[in-house]
């Protein structure tokens, strides 16, 4: 990764996630979907370990500070290109053609940002390890890059930069496709749905991975290899995801309503449940 993801930081930085800031990844309400369905899905070992890890004003709610990665961008300049992977608009990832900064810097993008994170953390406990790692942040981007690499349009194509180049209207309200995958659509089942109430809608994606999900869990916990991590499967789900439901159907100037809403509500519900059940496995592994 690039030079300064590993740079020692005080923590006391970590109080810029109250500052308001522009969110390029899932909405706040997402990246705390995926948090809250990880915390509770910890080992006993990593939970006291997220625990120690956590500043103590986030009252060890990782879900707090889940969108931290992004409210930080503007001081941690060198981050910006980790929450994303472009692909030559074309269905598929690959690694070595797509994992890259706009400067061709190989492991910048979202997928390498996870594997770096993850290395990091593994360090946790070893007095020998390299004391230049924070490895409070090292947490909060891990937490973070999990959930953007399961937003399909953070693993999608170059030439619309995400869909932000994508102007759509959501309903009546005008915005870009990008938007609509971050924020309108769970914003929209919140609100017709759930009373506006983030908890509820996070409650319904927790029964679904306790029921009807239930014998998918395992295989989405599983990594190959007995790798701790392994972003670049997610990544490939990501695009297919993108290619099959985001950018389906759509181009300049639609209007997205009630079809594109219940039949992409499921698919981000998924996704959701996916980043949280797998970023416990991983914490799980990691500080198992």
């Amino acid at each position: 990764m690039a030079s300064g993801s590993g740079i020692q930081i005080p923590v006391l930085i970590l109080l810029l996630f109250s500052l308001p800031a522009v969110i390029h990844g899932w909405g706040v309400d997402g990246h705390l979907s995926v948090c809250q369905i990880a915390q509770e899905r910890l080992s006993d070992a990593a939970a006291a370990a997220v625990k120690e890890l956590l500043p103590s004003y986030a009252d060890n709610d990782l879900s707090s500070l889940c969108s931290w990665a992004d409210r930080i961008k503007f001081r941690y300049r060198w981050s910006s290109e980790l929450h994303f992977i472009n692909t030559p608009d074309v269905c598929n990832y690959n690694y070595d053609r797509d994992c890259k900064d706009s400067k061709g810097v190989k492991g910048r993008c979202v997928s390498g940002a996870i594997t770096n994170y993850t290395n990091q953390l593994l360090t946790y406990g070893n007095s020998s390890a390299d004391s230049s790692y924070n490895l409070t942040e090292a947490l909060l981007f891990l937490s973070h890059f999990m959930g953007d690499i399961h937003q399909p349009l953070h693993v999608s194509f170059a030439s619309d930069k995400g869909g932000n180049t994508i102007d759509v209207h959501w309903y009546r309200r005008k915005t870009v496709l990008h938007h609509v995958w971050d924020d309108n659509i769970i914003e929209t089942a919140e609100d017709q749905f759930y009373e506006s109430n983030v908890e509820e809608f996070v409650d319904e994606i927790k029964r679904n991975i306790t029921g009807e999900w239930s014998d998918q869990v395992p295989k989405w916990e599983k990594c190959t290899n007995k790798g701790v991590a392994c972003p670049d499967i997610y990544a490939s789900e990501g695009i297919t995801a993108a290619c099959d439901w985001a950018y389906k159907d759509v181009k300049e100037d639609s209007v997205l309503g009630d079809d594109y809403f219940l039949t992409r509500l499921p698919v981000v519900s998924l996704r959701l449940a996916q980043g949280g059940v797998r970023l416990a496995a991983t914490l799980n592994r990691i500080f198992g």
